[in-house]
C-alpha cells in the first residue's frame, strides 16, 4: 500500500511527537524557494512585457494589482477551510495552478491573457502558503519559531534568486523562455506530493491519538484581549512590509539619484540588503523559542529604527554598512510574529498563516504603489525620509501580553 511505503521511506510518524522533523522542514523550505522564484519572475519581466505589448505604467500597475489580489485575498479563506478540513495534497494542486500560469504567461498573446496568467500564479501562491505553514508547524515539534524561520528562509532566498534567473534567461531570450521555469514547478509538484503523503500519515496518527475529535484548545487570554493583540500584530506587519516595499522597490533608484551609481552598482547594494534579509530570517525563530517571541518582536521592529533614521543622512560607505543590520533585524520579525499569533489562537494555524501572509503580500503591493505615487509627487529621497519613521510603530509591542507566562 502507498501509505505503508510512505511510512518506510519517510520518517515514522508515531516517533515524531515532540520532535523537530528537519528533513520535512528542509523539503518545505526548498518548495517555498521554488514557489517564490516563480512569483518573483512576474515583476522581473515587466520591462519585457511593457515593450512587447506597448503597455502603460498604469497597465503594469494593474498586473501587480491582479497578482497581489489573487495571492493575498484568498489566503485567509483557504487557511480557515483547511483548519477545519486539512488537505494534504492541496500544495501539489496549488503548484499545478502556478504551472498553468507559467505556461500561459510564456505564450500570452495580449494583455488580457497576461492578467489571467498572473492571476493563476497568484492563486497557486494563495493555496501554497497557509497549508505549507501548517505543515511546517506540524514538523516543528517544540521548536515552532525555528521551523517558521527555516520555512521563511526558502521564500526569501527564492525572492532573491528570481530576478537573477530572469536576467540570465528571460531578458536575453524573451517571453517564451519563461516556459523553462515550468520545470521548477514540476519539481515542486513532485516534492509537494511526497510531503503530502507524510502529512496524510501525520493526520492519521493525530486522529488515532484523539479519536473523539480535535484537542480542546483554550485561548490563553480573553477574546477581546486576543483580538486587540492580533490588531497590534497586523499594525506591526504594516510597518515591516511598507518599509520592505520601500527598500526592495526603490532602493536602487535612491542610490542612483543620491550617489550617481550605475544600475549594476545599485543592484549590488540591493543584493547586499537581500542577503542580509535572508541571513536574518533564521534569527527570529530560534531566539523566540528560547527567550520569548515578544522580545524578538520588540527588537525586530523597533530595533530597526536607529538604523533606518540614519540611512537617509548617510554617505555611500555608511549606507552600505547600515543596510546590513536593517535587513537582518527586520527579517527576524515575521517568523516571531506568525508563531506568536498562532499561540494566541491555538488550533487555527492555517487561518493565521493565511491572514498574515495575505496581509503581508497585500501591504507589499499597496506599499509599492503608494510610495511610487508619493515619489512621483515629491522625490525618492523624501520617501526614504518618511519611511525611516515606520519602525517606530514597534513601540506598540509594549501592549502585547506575555504568552509564555500564561501557558503551561
Amino acid at each position: 500500500m502507498q501509505s505503508q511505503t510512505t511510512s518506510k521511506e519517510m520518517i515514522t510518524v508515531e516517533d515524531q511527537a515532540g520532535k523537530t522533523v528537519f528533513p520535512i522542514l528542509f523539503a518545505i523550505s526548498f518548495s517555498h524557494l521554488l514557489n517564490d522564484i516563480i512569483q518573483s519572475l512576474i515583476p522581473a519581466i515587466y520591462p519585457i512585457v511593457k515593450e512587447g505589448f506597448q503597455l502603460s505604467f498604469g497597465q503594469i500597475g494593474l498586473i501587480t494589482l491582479t497578482f497581489q489580489l489573487a495571492a493575498s485575498l484568498l489566503q485567509p479563506f483557504i487557511g480557515l477551510y483547511t483548519d477545519k478540513k486539512p488537505q494534504p495534497y492541496s500544495l501539489a494542486i496549488g503548484m499545478g495552478f502556478t504551472l498553468c500560469g507559467l505556461i500561459v504567461l510564456s505564450m500570452a498573446p495580449n494583455f488580457a491573457v497576461l492578467l489571467l496568467s498572473v492571476a493563476l500564479v497568484g492563486i497557486g501562491s494563495s493555496i501554497f502558503h497557509p497549508e505549507a505553514s501548517r505543515m511546517a508547524h506540524n514538523a516543528s515539534g517544540r521548536r515552532r519559531g525555528l521551523a517558521q524561520s527555516i520555512f521563511q528562509l526558502g521564500g526569501n532566498a527564492g525572492s532573491a534568486l528570481g530576478p537573477l534567473l530572469a536576467a540570465l534567461i528571460i531578458v536575453p531570450y524573451g517571453q517564451f523562455s519563461i516556459i523553462w521555469f515550468s520545470f521548477l514547478a514540476l519539481l515542486a509538484i513532485f516534492i509537494l506530493r511526497r510531503l503530502g503523503l507524510w502529512y496524510y500519515e501525520r493526520l492519521k496518527a493525530g486522529a488515532r491519538n484523539h479519536p473523539s475529535g480535535r484537542e480542546s484548545l483554550q485561548l490563553p487570554f480573553s477574546r477581546n484581549k486576543v483580538i486587540f493583540s492580533i490588531s497590534i500584530l497586523i499594525l506591526l506587519i504594516f510597518s515591516k512590509f511598507f518599509y520592505m516595499a520601500c527598500m526592495t522597490s526603490y532602493f536602487t533608484f535612491y542610490l542612483i539619484g543620491k550617489f550617481n551609481l550605475s544600475i549594476q552598482s545599485s543592484q549590488l547594494y540591493l543584493f547586499i540588503f537581500l542577503a542580509a534579509v535572508a541571513a536574518g530570517t533564521l534569527l527570529g525563530g530560534p531566539i523566540g523559542d528560547r527567550f520569548g517571541r515578544k522580545y524578538v518582536i520588540w527588537l525586530s521592529i523597533l530595533g530597526v529604527a536607529p538604523f533606518s533614521l540614519l540611512l537617509p543622512h548617510a554617505n555611500l560607505f555608511w549606507t552600505g554598512i547600515l543596510i546590513v543590520p536593517i535587513g537582518m533585524i527586520l527579517a527576524s520579525a515575521f517568523s516571531a510574529i506568525l508563531v506568536y499569533a498562532q499561540e494566541l489562537i491555538p488550533g487555527k494555524v492555517g487561518l493565521i498563516a493565511g491572514l498574515f501572509f495575505g496581509f503581508a503580500f497585500g501591504m507589499a503591493g499597496l506599499g509599492s504603489a503608494l510610495l511610487g505615487n508619493l515619489a512621483d509627487h515629491t522625490s525618492i529621497g523624501y520617501v526614504f525620509r518618511i519611511c525611516a519613521f515606520l519602525p517606530l510603530i514597534g513601540v506598540l509591542t509594549w501592549f502585547l501580553p506575555d504568552i509564555k507566562s500564561n501557558l503551561k
